[in-house]
């Protein structure tokens, strides 16, 4: 990803038309949305996440936003009225951790734009490389959630190949024309890849594993962390120069200047890291720099679970239809993991960490309350837990006069597989569930059937 007018994002675009046009391939009008207005859902069940459901309830939703929420609610002259007796609204989910905008096909570079070189890029914003055409963002919304975090440099779970620190994620609407549409804050985390102590490594070049010694092994490791500190305190120092000093007494430094609000405590650290060893690594070096830090992954959280209270750090977790990471641990450790976390007092939210899989959030959920996840928590755990880890809990999350109007209107339960999305609103919005999934069922349900031999 790059701040240059040749960014990646300028590639996925015409990658994808390059699609179109020589494979057959429409891009389908995936941001048709109505024109901003007053809207009255009546007769809906509606879960607030605030406080217990409230039976056949009325929600204003007015300029973007929820005006009032209740069973006695006026409505104003002039709404679109929605009738939704029998259905059910909640609020819209929210994916944390994506890179959804950042890549379309995994198999085309051209359509990837993740990662920089170097370790460390927090001057890297991922919102000047999201691709608002992206064919993913229709898929994703046609399944409820109506706002994600785009992450730079996360290829898998503990993939270091965006560096040490990636760059800075973005919060964004999945509607709108363009990225300034769509933002709700630019940068709203620094993204943090813990180095690990790697013995092992796969070598592209040969196209197969290379060991090295543990003792060289953790030489780098310790070389990378102090690294990082390195470039912390010159935040420190930096911050200090330009609060003290005049413009000229100083030269201007991109990559310390994107550092200071993290040094001051007002940017989290989304720190990736996996095993328990490197939780507990991260968890100090976070303490010892005053970082305000939210662990992403801790796939081995499970281990250090009095650690993570102790210190108030929420997690936000991968997938949980998955196999664990070591041989001998359960083999429904991913499914158990979250109910653990949340018996233990640690914040959770759920994540996908991807693109083509976003729209499986309310499945990891649901998988998650089939191994003990009280149902209320995991609908937390994708609505309001992971906005308030990341600051935006004062407008999302919950159905509550003054916050943002991004609802989902189902018939039934959004944890169940079965259940489909009815209506959508994203920034007040009415907003159009077409997406190229809805295409293609359409384009091969009318396939010609095939002649009789």
């Amino acid at each position: 990803m790059t701040l240059a007018p040749r960014s990646g994002a300028r590639n996925t675009i015409w990658a994808v038309v390059a699609l179109s046009v020589f494979s057959g391939l429409r891009v389908p009008p995936l941001r048709a949305q109505t024109t901003p207005g007053v809207y009255a859902i009546t007769n809906a069940k509606i879960y607030t996440l605030a406080g217990p459901p409230i039976e056949k309830g009325i929600v204003i939703i007015r300029d973007g936003k929820i005006a009032a929420v209740g069973t006695n609610v006026e409505i104003p002259e002039g709404a679109r009225i929605v009738q939704a007796a029998g259905m059910e609204l909640y609020p819209g989910l929210f994916d944390p951790v994506t890179q959804i905008g950042l890549t379309e096909i995994g198999a085309v570079s051209a359509t990837n734009d993740t990662n920089e070189l170097g370790k460390f890029n927090p001057e890297i914003v991922a919102a000047t490389a999201v691709n608002p055409a992206s064919a993913h963002i229709g898929v994703t919304r046609a399944s409820g959630i109506t706002h994600v975090v785009s992450v730079p440099g996360i290829a898998s779970f503990d993939s270091q190949s965006g560096g040490i620190i990636p760059g800075q994620a973005s919060a964004f609407h999945l509607l709108g024309w363009t990225m300034d549409e769509m933002q709700i804050r630019r940068s709203i985390a620094l993204t943090l890849n813990w180095p690990s102590i790697q013995t092992r490594t796969f070598d592209f070049s040969i196209f197969d594993f290379k060991e090295k010694p543990y003792a060289d092994a953790k030489k780098e490791y310790e070389q990378s962390v102090n690294e990082l500190g390195d470039l912390l305190d010159r935040a420190r120092h930096y911050a200090q120069a330009k609060e003290k000093g005049s413009p000229a007494s100083y030269e201007r430094d991109l990559k310390l200047e994107a550092l200071v609000p993290v040094v001051e405590g007002k940017l989290p650290v989304l720190v990736v890291a996996a095993k328990a060893r490197d939780i507990r690594n991260a968890v100090e070096f976070c303490t010892k720099q005053g970082l305000k830090m939210i662990l992403a992954d801790g796939a081995e959280a499970w281990k250090v679970e009095e650690l993570l209270k102790e210190k108030a750090i929420p997690v936000i977790l991968g997938p949980s239809e998955q196999l664990p990471d070591e041989d001998d641990d359960p083999y429904d450790k991913p499914m158990t993991l979250p109910a653990e976390l949340n018996a233990a007092g640690i914040p959770i939210a759920f994540s996908s960490f991807g693109t083509s899989f976003s729209r499986r959030l309310s499945q990891y959920a649901g998988t998650a309350v089939a191994f003990g996840l009280p149902h209320d928590e995991a609908l937390k755990a994708i609505t309001v837990n992971a906005a308030k880890m990341l600051g935006l809990g004062d407008q999302f999350g919950t159905i509550e006069a003054g916050k943002v109007a991004n609802l989902l209107l189902t018939d039934g339960d959004p944890l169940e597989i079965r259940t489909q999305v009815r209506l959508l609103f994203i920034n007040g919005q009415q907003t159009s569930t077409d997406n190229r999934h809805l295409d293609l069922y359409g384009e091969y349900r009318k396939r010609p059937a095939a002649p009789q031999q």
